[in-house]
């Protein structure tokens, strides 16, 4: 495994189904052992998870990392808030872009990046249920013509 290589731990395709994605950022995480080990083992859910900026720290909350089977005492909260860790200049450009109207930040995947455990984190803006309804329309009608060009295909 190269320096580069990344290894896919969680997604969460529901944020692209909610939100507008206008940009994403990738940060570390603050782990202990058996958090890293367990993640290692692919245990890791961040459907309900979400990103907050408190006193210039950026912390995601609902981020599920099942415990460690051989970890016993060692053991952490799986739902404990977890400290990202980003530069400086990127938390006070994305506490700007916050404090305009509608804007959020969701954990969109979890991966190891060579021996390293990062979360890209997406800044997000809120669809309304008419935007939704027009994704699926848009879903439908691809897969209709899909499936329309390999029927056209098969004679």
């Amino acid at each position: 495994m190269g320096k580069d290589s990344i290894k896919l731990i969680a997604n969460n395709k529901k944020a692209y189904h909610d939100y507008f994605i206008e940009d994403t950022y990738e940060a570390g995480v603050a782990l202990h052992g058996t958090e890293v080990k367990s993640l290692r083992m692919g245990k890791c859910s961040i459907k309900e998870s979400f990103v907050r900026i408190e006193k210039g720290e950026v912390i995601v909350y609902g981020m599920h990392i099942s415990p460690y089977e051989k970890g016993n005492i060692f053991n952490k909260d799986p739902l404990r808030p977890k400290k990202l860790l980003m530069h400086r200049y990127e938390i006070n450009k994305v506490t700007g872009k916050i404090a305009e109207k509608g804007y959020t930040l969701v954990p969109l995947r979890v991966y190891f990046k060579g021996s390293l455990v990062k979360v890209e984190i997406g800044l997000a803006r809120g669809k309304k249920l008419y935007d939704k309804r027009q994704d699926i329309a848009k879903k439908d009608m691809r897969r209709e013509a899909e499936k329309e060009f390999k029927v056209r295909n098969l004679y």
